[in-house]
């Protein structure tokens, strides 16, 4: 394997293993815990198969056309055995013609591939090695720019007497108004038209599809390409969503991701409309929309064919979008075929929805899912949707005035499937115990509480089995009902809206005066308004109601076993809500995996492994003989990590964080004790996490009122990890700014002590490299909330649907595997490289159960030294 430097003995373990299940078309399980150069390893070995794929496929094809050209037969005696088999009964001259032709289409295909695929690398050599190309395209560009201004700016000129303004009124009327509306029963098949499409697209090369889970980690992974050997001369794609790559400032103003979506969207639908009325000189006139610069195929193109020839990340993508003045979102998808990996986020991937409209094809390609330990809640969190009552009451409040001021302008399909979505609304709503004609916010609900049902008893309980939801579903996307209704809120729910007629004006004076009682929460008879919620009031302002509900609407066509619908009554109609709730993620999984070629499935920490065997990959349909699994360990000597189950404390108080216990003065007392002796002995940095907010906050008073805050303050300057994620940043530098300081000047303050949360915004992705972190300590099991009714419906459905793994009901080894991931995640924080030490301290004496222990990660449970007392654990520290 081509390598920048001497791999680690377990990096070249790690590309081997790739290698084979890429070549076999396996599903793999990869674990390399981090700072074991996992990136590296991952791009080495995959590259490395993919060069040796399209090499061997070029020799086949190569020995194809060669027979092709021959004229020759080519058809081996087997083959032709083959050939009268499956012919049975057929004369032997037909047989052979029928393989003749196939042959012959073959040859054909292949050598219109190769062409296109010889033009292909010609042009991108040609941009490689040609820099004037660059330059006369950017000259062109700005000689097209100026003369656009100038016609625009006569244009102006002329239409200055002209009553612009009624006409433009007219126009944008226009685009509120749902176009007619075909369902699929009825719809004429178009003359062979949509089958032509694929036609001219260009073909898929096999590729590697890389997600991870945020935009820093991917642009860390490319920086990684570059740095590669393979950086040169791979071509790759970083895709991400508009409110990352958009350009147009107009648009990124938004700053909402729907908004920017479907801003977008109506912009190119002005572009294409504009371009088939431009023989309608007069229509042209009246209606002047906006158009988005920077979606010009020509300039796309060129955008493509620069990301191809030179990998990029988003960064670097976005600022060559705006030299060029091309739209990085879709000169980056056009660039999906050619490429040979495509750098994505995960939601992108795994959301099949999104998939489609990125033009992201699996057939028999490959993917690598990295910083996959979350992946089952990634995939339940994509598919799961929340509506609350002051949303569903909003959409329908807007969807009536909306239909009202159409009616006559409507055709009967648009009616009939409006009529059908506010009835929708109305019995949502009713299920909440409440009436949409009336105030959310003031609707006091009758029984609160939560309640749980299953999606046919929730449909058939409101009274809504009878309706299609797949045709609604259907209708809201073709129809883009939601993009017209905020277009339509947007126009007339404005203060300032300029309206001719007087009629009209007190009907939208009703609609903005409903919107306004919606927003502060006030109630209709005159009452005096209750302070505005601030959550839905943003929610009212960002984005329109319908949209979230269509997501809602979507996730109930899920078939009946695979998810749960929660009634949440809170308070007021306004505060409760209904949440879908998918349990079976490997439903949507089931898709990636049958298609591709080969999927891996590759973290830092995947401790323990059986979820995604059970849960993900045998629930969707793998064969078990599809499965590999690869753990490696660290590239650490064995002396420089020490990690310690520690059973009681100084004082011999036996470590136990029940939820029973954990409260009691005692157990408090305790671990501040032992806080204070570890800060006495490590220099550097200390992270302490707790199982939560709440927890941290309760222990941080009681030492606060103990006097043993002041005593730990002594050695370590006390942090805290902020629940604002905006402020983990500042933190996080004065943190590393205080340990470099103590290291640097010496004296009575050794470092720093960080109290941190366990699932919180610094137990992930965050490294406490070197000083930052030498002892990390766990205080406690972070067991999840148990009595939440998600969780225990999640144990339900195991229970049922999953076997017995060694005598363990399966919900108990969900809740233990929840509490073990996410330790093993925290405590990887420490060691992040080969020359890294640190220990890491489990504080309660549950860990040694053989069940538990087993599930920490091979190369730290190796070295695990148990304590049934503080003073060896404290010599073994101090050594």
């Amino acid at each position: 394997f081509p390598f920048p430097y001497t791999p680690y003995r377990i990096q070249e373990q790690f590309m081997e293993a790739l290698y084979d299940a890429l070549e076999a078309g396996r599903v793999g399980i990869f674990e390399s815990p981090t700072g074991t150069g996992k990136s590296l390893s991952l791009i080495c070995g995959a590259l490395s198969w993919l060069r040796d794929w399209e090499e061997k496929r070029r020799q086949q094809e190569a020995r194809l056309l060669a027979l092709g050209a021959g004229g020759q037969d080519g058809l081996t005696p087997q083959q032709a055995r083959l050939g009268s088999a499956d012919t049975a009964g057929q004369p032997d001259w037909v047989t052979a013609f029928v393989q003749k032709k196939e042959e012959r289409d073959t040859v054909d295909r292949l050598k219109e591939e190769q062409i296109r695929r010889k033009k292909r690398e010609d042009r991108l050599e040609k941009i490689r090695h040609n820099v004037h190309l660059k330059y006369a395209a950017k000259r062109k560009r700005c000689e097209e720019d100026e003369a656009k201004r100038l016609l625009q700016l006569s244009k102006e000129a002329l239409s200055q007497g002209a009553g612009e303004g009624a006409l433009d009124q007219l126009g944008h009327e226009e685009e509120l108004i749902l176009a007619e509306y075909e369902s699929d029963d009825e719809k004429k098949v178009v003359s062979g038209l949509e089958e032509d499409d694929d036609d001219l697209e260009e073909e898929h090369v096999t590729k590697i599809y890389y997600c991870s889970r945020t935009h820093s980690q991917l642009s860390q992974f490319v920086r990684e390409v570059q740095k590669s050997p393979f950086g040169k001369d791979t071509r790759l794609v970083a895709l991400g969503s508009r409110q990352n790559l958009c350009v147009n400032e107009e648009v990124r103003r938004l700053s909402v991701l729907q908004l920017i979506n479907d801003r977008c969207m109506e912009m190119q639908k002005n572009k294409h409309e504009k371009k088939s009325n431009e023989e309608n000189e007069e229509k042209k006139r009246r209606v002047s929309r906006t158009v988005c610069p920077f979606y010009s195929y020509e300039q796309m193109q060129f955008l493509r064919d620069e990301v191809l020839v030179e990998v990029q990340d988003i960064e670097q993508l976005v600022s060559l979008g705006r030299e060029t003045k091309a739209c990085p979102y879709y000169g980056s998808r056009f660039a999906i075929p050619a490429a040979q990996l495509v750098v994505l986020p995960y939601q992108m991937l795994l959301h099949e929805p999104t998939r489609k409209a990125a033009g992201i094809k699996l057939k028999d390609q490959v993917v690598i899912i990295d910083e996959a330990h979350n992946l089952i809640d990634t995939i339940t969190c994509i598919h799961s949707a929340e509506v609350s009552g002051s949303q569903l009451c909003c959409a329908h409040s807007q969807l009536s005035q909306y239909m009202e001021r159409y009616r006559k302008r409507l055709k009967a399909k648009n009616l009939m499937y409006i009529k059908q979505i506010l009835y929708l609304l109305e019995q949502f709503v009713a299920m909440l115990g409440g009436n949409v004609n009336q105030n959310p916010g003031c609707q006091a609900v009758s029984q609160t509480g939560t309640a749980l049902k299953s999606i046919n008893d929730f449909l058939f309980q409101s009274q809504t089995d009878n309706i299609n939801l797949f045709k609604v579903q259907r209708y809201c996307e073709k129809s883009l009902i939601s993009r017209k209704l905020f277009g339509f809120v947007e126009r007339y729910g404005g203060s300032a809206s300029a309206v001719k007629t007087n009629k009209e004006n007190q009907e939208l004076a009703g609609l903005q005066n409903f919107l306004l009682t919606l927003q502060q929460g006030s109630d209709k008879q005159g009452a005096p308004p209750s302070p505005p919620v601030e959550v839905e009031h943003d929610q009212l302002r960002t984005a329109s109601p319908l949209m979230q509900i269509e997501g809602f609407l979507s996730a109930l066509t899920n078939a009946n076993q695979d998810g749960r619908v929660i009634l949440n009554r809170q308070g007021t109609v306004g505060q409760s809500s209904l949440k879908f709730l998918l349990l079976n993620p490997a439903v949507h999984f089931a898709k990636v995996v049958e298609e591709c070629r080969a999927v891996i499935i590759a973290g830092g920490t995947m401790q323990p492994v059986a979820d995604f065997r059970e849960q993900l990959l045998c629930c969707a349909g793998v064969d078990p003989a599809r499965i590999v699994e690869f753990s490696c360990g660290h590239v650490i000597p064995p002396e420089n990590i020490l990690p310690i189950i520690l059973c009681s404390g100084p004082s011999n108080q036996q470590l136990e964080f029940t939820y029973q216990t954990r409260d009691l003065p005692q157990m408090m007392d305790e671990t501040g004790r032992i806080l204070c002796n570890l800060c006495n002995v490590i220099p550097g940095g200390v992270v302490c996490f707790f199982p939560s907010y709440e927890y941290e906050k309760q222990v941080y008073g009681h030492w606060e009122k103990s006097g043993l805050l002041s005593r730990l303050a002594a050695k370590k300057k006390i942090f805290q990890e902020p629940k604002k994620a905006n402020q983990v940043e500042q933190v996080l530098v004065e943190y590393a700014k205080c340990i470099q300081r103590c290291g640097q000047t010496g004296g009575q303050m050794t470092g720093a002590l960080l109290l941190s949360v366990v699932g919180g915004k610094m137990s992930e992705g965050i490294n406490f490299s070197d000083d930052l972190g030498r002892c990390v300590i766990m205080v406690g099991m972070p067991y999840p909330n148990i009595r939440s009714p998600e969780l225990q419906e999640k144990m339900t459905w195991l229970d049922k649907t999953m076997p017995r793994a060694a005598g363990q009901a399966p919900s108990k080894v969900l809740i233990e595997n929840l509490c073990m991931k996410a330790v093993n995640q925290s405590i990887g924080r420490a060691i992040r490289h080969q020359k890294d030490f640190a220990s890491v301290l489990l504080l309660d004496h549950r860990y040694t159960r053989p069940a538990i222990f087993n599930k920490l990660p091979q190369w730290i449970r190796e070295r695990t030294q148990v304590k049934s007392a503080f003073g060896s654990a404290f010599a073994e520290l101090r050594k």
